[in-house]
């Protein structure tokens, strides 16, 4: 049985460790590959032709699909490089952090220029029980 990690406690957090960077590997290289236009296109014009050349879980290729900004963080996703897809998709950072908090983004940019979410409530998992 592996340790506990002391981050594992904050709600919402998905670490870029080791062991998540093994479990989203291909899920990354496929976002980094939307740096090249050839590759931008070929997605574009096949998205499962493009996809099907990656070792992709199903649940992986469902969370590309749907967009599903968190699931690909929990699948092992780093947040800079499923931003390639966003901008693939034009997204903007503030559209991406709204869709994963569950508001607009206008409300999304206007938290961030308010200084953030309140801490309140925020900090461990453990305190919410």
């Amino acid at each position: 049985m592996k340790p506990k990690k002391d981050y594992a406690d904050i709600p919402g957090t998905y670490v870029f460790d080791g062991e998540h960077s093994q479990k989203g590997y291909h899920l990354n290289m496929f976002c980094m590959s939307l740096n090249k236009p050839e590759n931008r296109d070929a997605f574009r014009a096949d998205p499962d032709a493009y996809l099907a050349k990656y070792p992709l879980t199903d649940d992986m290729i469902k969370a590309i699909k749907e967009r599903d900004w968190l699931g690909m963080l929990r699948l092992g996703g780093n947040i800079y490089y499923t931003f390639k897809l966003a901008i693939f998709d034009r997204l903007t950072m503030q559209a991406v952090g709204g869709a994963m908090s569950g508001i607009t983004e206008e409300e999304f940019r206007q938290m961030m220029i308010d200084g953030g979410r309140p801490i309140d409530g925020n900090r461990y998992t453990s305190e919410q029980q």
